[in-house]
């Protein structure tokens, strides 16, 4: 029985790209069987059909409401029987509507080490700060901002010749990287939620052999 997964996205779509080429989930039991954009010129819908996925445009200026347009997204998700939501450059802040259909089943990709440098231009914020390390972070969703539970990092270094343009490539290579291995975790089960003082944790059941990412 395959593991279905659905990609949320708005732009370019490089992410969705990484998951697609992914000799892990070609392996594995992931199944990739819809892409839904908000954004009709979205490059990443070309990406979907060129890899035969079907695809779907949900324009949120159509809808009176952010709740009413994560309803319509629910509902296409459901009737698509998705296990798994990744948001790969999905641009839209997610409601409670989706969040409560898909309870710690909504993966995002950060490009920076949350809970460092949230929201909006993480990679800008890292350079104004000045940090000598950077990196990105894959965590589930929760009603915050960038604020949920963390699945996996990866450290880039910082180089004095870097601007945001070089910076982020080599983040973007790590997020090609960890996002279809955390899709991974979740396919094979892996994946455990804790909550303490109503704050919840992931854990990774790992390998013996299998490094920490």
């Amino acid at each position: 029985m395959s593991f279905n997964v659905a990609v949320l996205v708005s732009g370019n779509g490089s992410n969705l790209q990484a998951l697609i080429d992914s000799p892990k989930l070609a392996a594995s039991t992931v199944a990739i069987v819809k892409v839904i954009s908000n954004v009709p010129s979205a490059f990443a819908l070309t990406r979907a059909e060129r890899a035969n996925i079907p695809s779907r445009v949900i324009e949120h200026r159509g809808f009176d409401s952010r709740e009413a347009f994560d309803r319509a997204i629910v509902d296409e998700l459901q009737q698509a029987r998705v296990d798994l939501v990744v948001l790969a450059g999905f641009m839209r802040v997610i409601t409670p509507v989706l969040l409560e259909a898909f309870r710690y089943r909504v993966v995002n990709v950060h490009p920076a080490l949350l809970p460092a440098f949230p929201g909006m231009h993480g990679v800008r914020q890292a350079l104004a700060y000045g940090v000598r390390v950077a990196g990105c972070t894959v965590h589930l969703v929760d009603a915050g901002v960038d604020t949920g539970p963390i699945l996996a990092q990866s450290v880039v270094n910082v180089l004095d010749e870097d601007d945001e343009a070089s910076l982020a490539a080599r983040i973007h290579a790590e997020e090609h990287r960890l996002l279809p291995q955390a899709v991974c975790w979740f396919a094979e089960n892996r994946v455990s939620i804790t909550e303490v003082e109503g704050r919840a944790r992931a854990r990774i059941r790992r390998d013996d052999h299998e490094p920490r990412l």
